[in-house]
């Protein structure tokens, strides 16, 4: 009887799973990706893609090609829940499909559900097909609007950042009309990287006429109106939510053990606590034994040792524990065809670091695509 290795989600670490898998499919094992999108971007080179350096499909990963290539079915898509005890997964379109083992990859949601009226008002980072639809209509806006438009970025860390960078500089160089605002709870900017990399930034979103509101989280937002803790408030035309990581509700609400932000808890062999037949990776996984940031980097690094273990899985045959590097070099980008490398207490700047970054997103495209 064949075995059934079911994905869920065209995440990071499945994409490289999906390639591994096409160069040397596992005998006796059928392989199914529930996804809803053919294209995952990779998040990498979103920004740069905003900011008009990279086009859809250089910053895009076909997944029907990758299946193709992997003789991999892709059921177009979304999972809302898990039948555990039946091991079935329960899809958006009422079907359900059943597994023998189960990985996990679907990345994360904006952290907004302490915010009044979010899910009415504003444009969420993901879905990134949605997201960035939207941005092409702000371009267009901002390009014939009788006066500039009021645009506000929710989110200080590092996505926040690039992504706000990126919108002014492709408006601004286009000739178009657009005041921006980056807000964030926390009291600084990239509260995970050292002083020298926030003080760059500070200063960058100074010299771009970018304005901050940091320092009070955002309670309501309404039609044209933001709402902060301390009673203030903030017009605006459109706002965009790069908040936080937050987890989907269905992995708890089906019964997977998760941690109290609701993210799956995984052990160093990638594999569910709760459930010794689930495996989860990216930022929907939570690393007990080697806690770490919720960044697209990690998943990247969990996708090698996720198909040896899910191999080893299939075959019966025990597995391997994975230990994640301690730091991660971060490549920021400030929207103007330059960079900030920050790694640990160490921070580079310059046009150079742009190019560095450039050649190694490409390099990691390159081995997605069909020869």
């Amino acid at each position: 009887m064949s075995r059934r290795l079911l994905l869920v989600g065209g995440g990071h670490s499945h994409i490289e799973v999906l390639r591994r898998w096409a160069l040397a499919p596992e005998p006796g094992t059928t392989l199914t990706l529930i996804s809803p999108e053919r294209h995952t971007a990779y998040s990498g080179m979103l920004p740069g893609h905003i900011g008009g350096d990279y086009s859809h499909a250089e910053c895009h990963i076909d997944l029907d090609a990758l299946c193709d290539a992997a003789g991999a079915t892709r059921i177009e898509a979304a999972v809302t829940g898990l039948d555990l005890a039946a091991r079935r997964a329960l899809a958006s379109d009422g079907s359900a499909h059943g597994y023998d083992w189960l990985a996990i990859n679907v990345g994360s949601v904006p952290a907004t559900t302490n915010i009044a009226g979010s899910d009415r008002h504003g444009v969420a980072v993901r879905p990134v097909a949605n997201f960035l639809a939207h941005w092409e209509e702000l371009r267009a806006a901002a390009l014939s609007a009788p006066r500039a438009l009021e645009l506000v970025v929710v989110g200080n860390g590092t996505a926040g950042v690039e992504v706000v960078l990126a919108m002014q500089q492709r408006i601004a160089g286009e000739g178009g009309r657009a005041h921006f605002t980056l807000a964030g709870d926390g009291p600084e900017l990239l509260p995970a990287h050292p002083a020298a990399v926030r003080r760059r930034f500070e200063q960058r979103l100074k010299d771009c006429g970018i304005r901050l509101r940091l320092g009070q989280p955002v309670t309501r937002a309404s039609a044209g109106l933001l709402q902060f803790a301390d009673g203030g408030g903030l017009a605006f035309d459109e706002v965009l939510w790069l908040t936080g990581a937050g987890a989907p509700a269905w992995p708890r609400a089906s019964g997977l053990d998760c941690d109290e932000r609701g993210f799956i808890r995984i052990d160093a062999t990638l594999r569910s606590l709760s459930h010794p037949d689930v495996f989860a990776t990216g930022d929907v996984a939570s690393m007990i034994h080697a806690p770490r940031p919720k960044s697209g980097v990690y998943a990247v690094r969990q996708g090698p040792p996720l198909h040896d273990n899910l191999r080893c899985a299939l075959r019966n045959e025990p597995l391997r524990e994975y230990q994640p590097q301690r730091r991660a070099l971060a490549l920021i980008g400030t929207g103007d065809g330059a960079a900030v490398a920050s790694y640990g207490p160490l921070s580079w700047e310059g046009a150079w670091v742009w190019r560095w970054k450039t050649r190694i997103d490409r390099r990691f495209m390159a081995r997605y695509r069909e020869n």
